[in-house]
């Protein structure tokens, strides 16, 4: 039942991160440049259009590797 206990608390730690995630992603959508940096592919013709944040990756990847980084030492 232990083991049951601790998959309950995990489950209701990773909605709330998530729920957090979400609400900090709709904010800086916002409010930030992140997404629509230039750098970003984006392609339309026709009825078809494809769009690759490529820039938006490159930081977002730096950051959170810094981040992690300095959390782990």
């Amino acid at each position: 039942m232990d083991s049951l206990s601790s998959l309950a608390k995990l489950l209701i730690f990773a909605g709330f991160f998530l729920l957090v995630a979400g609400c900090l992603l709709l904010l800086l959508g916002k409010i930030s440049p992140l997404g629509r940096l230039p750098g970003d592919i984006y392609y339309q013709k026709g009825n078809f259009s494809f769009y690759f944040p490529l820039v938006t990756c490159l930081i977002l990847s730096l950051v959170l590797t810094l981040v992690f980084n300095l959390l782990r030492r």
